[in-house]
Order: structure tokens, then C-alpha cells, then sequence
């Protein structure tokens, strides 16, 4: 169950919701949605919560 604590999971699962809803023809992601992924996570990425080096694990779940 650990594998469902890893944010790298999390981080892809949102990033595959809109291209499977606009592969499925559904029209959800804004004309700048490339520009606004690399914001969230450079902000991710600057407060330490996609990858936190003092835990020394990185993306890994633990095992």
C-alpha cells in the first residue's frame, strides 16, 4: 500500500485524467495547459513535495 503514498503515482495519474477525457473526445484542458502544468510543478518542485532530498528516497516508494 505504500505505492499509493509516492507522489511520482499521484503526479502521473492527474497528468493522464485530461489526455484520456480529451482521447475520449471531451474538451477539458485550457489552450494553455502546457504552460500551466510547468508552473504547478516548478512550484511543487521549489516547495519540496515532488521530490524532498532530506528523506533521501526520491520518487522511490520506500521498498
Amino acid at each position: 500500500m505504500n505505492r499509493w503514498r509516492n507522489y511520482g503515482l499521484w503526479v502521473a495519474i492527474a497528468a493522464f485524467i485530461p489526455m484520456l477525457l480529451e482521447a475520449l473526445g471531451v474538451n477539458v484542458l485550457p489552450d494553455n495547459y502546457e504552460e500551466l502544468t510547468k508552473v504547478f510543478l516548478s512550484i511543487l518542485v521549489l516547495a519540496g513535495i515532488i521530490n524532498n532530498p532530506s528523506l533521501g528516497q526520491g520518487y522511490t516508494d520506500g521498498k
